[in-house]
């Protein structure tokens, strides 16, 4: 596992340096355990990888994400690496359970209306339609049990105050280069349905 991280934070590390771009959000309201947030609809490029591990998984999704990136389309463009990196995958999975992980990069703005084709076929443009999510922020590094930990807490947070929300799936979202020491964001989503929740403080 640690080389399959050092792999990736390499990758990372050279172009989110690079990165001017991030998903952009309407912010709707916030709770001490979480916030709401609403997402327009967007285009990203996607693949899926199936595993028990999720780290062995993302390793593979994301080469075949950062090839497309870097010239494995019709036009042969290069395209700029935006944030943040989100996985979907289902919820209240078993440690070693196999799982497919939906890994994708959102396309920049210059690519939005007419992406490239993927040249390979387990790639493809897919369109997020516009939401609302429930977003748990964390600090440190993205594993598997620390992004399940944290499912577990925003799934209690929105089950205290009667959330409707979409509970089979969840994404975990990568601001960072895994070399990156301080300051980390990582965060997950759960597609908010109905009229989102999100009761004041008391004081």
């Amino acid at each position: 596992r640690r080389n399959i991280a050092a792999v990736i934070g390499f990758l990372l590390l050279s172009i989110f340096s690079y990165t001017k771009e991030c998903l952009l959000y309407t912010p709707v309201c916030q709770t001490e355990e979480y916030e709401v947030r609403n997402l327009s609809s967007t285009k990203w490029v996607t693949t899926e990888e199936t595993s028990r591990i999720m780290e062995m998984a993302t390793y593979t999704a994301f080469r075949r994400l950062f090839k497309y990136i870097t010239g494995a389309n019709e036009n042969g463009a290069n395209i700029e690496m935006t944030s943040p990196v989100i996985i979907k995958s289902k919820t209240n999975k078993g440690w070693f359970e196999s799982c497919t992980y939906t890994m994708s990069f959102l396309l920049p703005s210059e690519h939005q209306l007419n992406p490239p084709k993927p040249t390979d076929s387990q790639v493809s443009i897919t369109e997020m339609p516009g939401m609302n999510v429930y977003v748990k922020s964390y600090g440190g590094w993205m594993m598997s049990y620390r992004a399940r930990d944290k499912e577990s807490e925003l799934m209690d947070s929105l089950e205290s105050v009667g959330a409707m929300y979409k509970k089979d799936f969840s994404y975990a979202v990568g601001y960072d280069s895994p070399m990156k020491m301080f300051n980390r964001h990582n965060e997950v989503w759960f597609v908010a349905e109905g009229t989102p929740v999100c009761p004041a403080t008391a004081a």
